[in-house]
């Protein structure tokens, strides 16, 4: 099974509507075309065209582990001794270790993949359709792209087993593992089936994101940190937060699909008509899109709070009795140590460089 030769004219990228229509369209006529559709068929096809030997699959299982150890020495060694240097809030300086862990391999993948997608050879980003061209069923996989699949791929199973036993535990936490075993299944079927191309597509469409997410926590820790206020860190957690609500909606509701999907789902059989696992793959993608439009839910719950003033926090954390207590008893107490005759203490509080947040007032800083 063999793909056609490549058109000589770039296809300009489509609109939505002409991406529902048209999907909608090619898959309903596949459907309607594969009358052997079914469990023997797929077992068939699986056996004919999936290509992955146990070295690879040992690789993968020795990178997973490898990538916990890196993480757990990172932490132990690194993380947490900077949480404490920096004086963190007690929650925050558990979180913190999270966030910096994936701030660092999210900004190595992504400056990976984006040198791959620009400054080599391949075509794929500006060029969509061009991830099918010449493909074939066991074709040898580059060695720049396999590294890429390594990493990401080794990476997302340790992130299951980060995700349920190390992570925080949050509102999405079990949304997220179910994120991670489709993008899993998602890299090591797309591997299997040689449809690496458009992977590194997905993966760099998805990871710019998660560098602006965890930059703009880490910043939300550090901007209270040691009993001060912070004013460089709020505004880099404020300009991090709208950057990333931009980056979602432009690169996961806007390019992945009208690039991507539209080339999974309509240009891969004008290249390859009898392509294995058509919608398999393309069911995968779409529930890929499905949880994007539900993390979009949480962007705009944040948004929200942020013009209602309310700073910059993770909305998906789960509400911290302990500590609203804490600043409920924090604030009566600053009430009860201001003496009735005093009305101009927010004033004074303001002119001696303090600055006043959950009805605590705080040294201010640069």
């Amino acid at each position: 099974m063999e793909s056609h030769a490549e058109p000589v004219e770039v296809e300009p990228m489509p609109g939505y509507l002409d991406l529902i229509c048209r999907a909608s369209t090619v898959m309903l006529g596949a459907w309607r075309n594969c009358a052997e559709c079914g469990l023997e068929l797929s077992r068939r096809t699986f056996l004919d065209n999936a290509f992955i030997n146990w070295t690879e699959i040992a690789l993968f299982l020795f990178c997973a582990y490898l990538w916990t150890q890196v993480r757990q020495g990172l932490t132990e060694s690194l993380f947490k001794p900077l949480a404490r240097w920096c004086t963190l809030l007690p929650k925050d300086a558990a979180k913190m270790p999270e966030s910096a862990w994936k701030l660092v391999f999210y900004s190595m993948s992504w400056s990976y993949s984006s040198y791959l997608l620009f400054f080599t050879s391949y075509s794929f980003f500006h060029d969509p359709p061009s991830v099918f061209y010449n493909w074939k069923s066991g074709m040898p996989v580059p060695i720049d792209i396999a590294i890429a699949y390594l990493i990401q791929g080794s990476f997302y199973g340790h992130s299951i087993y980060a995700t349920l036993y190390m992570d925080a535990w949050r509102k999405d936490s079990a949304v997220m593992v179910v994120h991670h075993i489709i993008t899993l299944a998602l890299i090591s079927f797309s591997y299997a089936f040689r449809y690496h191309n458009v992977g590194i597509l997905v993966l760099f469409l998805h990871d710019i994101n998660d560098i602006q997410l965890e930059f703009t926590k880490l910043n939300v820790y550090l901007k209270s940190r040691g009993g001060g206020y912070y004013l460089l860190n709020d505004v880099l957690s404020n300009m991090g937060s709208v950057s990333f609500s931009i980056t979602w909606f432009w690169f996961r509701l806007y390019w992945f699909p009208l690039k991507v999907m539209f080339a999974t789902c309509v240009s891969s059989l004008q290249s390859v008509p009898n392509i294995p696992f058509y919608f398999f793959f393309n069911s995968l993608l779409f529930a890929l899109l499905l949880m994007n439009i539900y993390w979009f839910l949480f962007i705009v719950v944040f948004v929200v709070k942020v013009l209602k003033m309310n700073g910059v926090n993770d909305v998906r954390e789960y509400e911290d009795e302990d500590s609203s207590k804490a600043a409920a008893a924090a604030a009566a107490a600053n009430l009860l140590d201001i003496d009735d005759d005093d009305d101009d203490a927010g004033h004074h509080n303001s002119a001696q460089g303090k600055h006043v947040q959950n009805g605590i007032t705080k040294e201010k800083h640069l």
